[in-house]
């Protein structure tokens, strides 16, 4: 059976972020929630790709009132216990729109994600297997 418990901050770096470059974005949005502080760092990486994906995370957790500060190789997340919620754009990044929608699953106010079709684009029943989950 799983149950829900507390979160504690913790430090993602050095060899882990190969493994975890696309969970990064999750890794911040449960760092939200965390006590404590929650690290990224040695993934400078993410402001090279498509998009510079650590201002993008930063930029959209800091929208829903996160406390979110941005390094030249990752973000520091201070947890507050939670998501006020709002709105944000995705600006056509998948990982963007769906870590929108999950914010707005555990955030006070919920969240509007523009653009949420471009979840599509990694996982294109992502929005059908989510309302799934919150009917059942």
């Amino acid at each position: 059976m799983a149950r829900s418990g507390p979160l504690a901050g913790t430090e993602i770096g050095g060899d882990e972020i190969p493994l975890a470059i696309d969970e990064l974005p999750l890794v911040a949005l449960a760092g939200c929630f965390a006590e404590g502080t929650t690290r990224i760092r040695d993934a400078a990486e993410l402001r090279a790709k498509e998009s510079d994906r650590i201002e993008s995370v930063a930029n959209t957790l800091s929208a829903l009132g996160a406390a979110v500060e941005t390094s030249p190789d990752g973000m520091l997340i201070t947890g507050t216990g939670g998501l006020r919620g709002g709105a944000v754009d995705s600006h056509g990044d998948h990982r963007i729109a769906m870590l929108g929608a999950l914010a707005g699953l555990a955030s006070a106010d919920g969240v509007e994600v523009a653009g949420m079709d471009a979840a599509a684009v990694s996982y294109p029943g992502f929005e059908r297997d989510l309302a799934a989950l919150l009917d059942s």
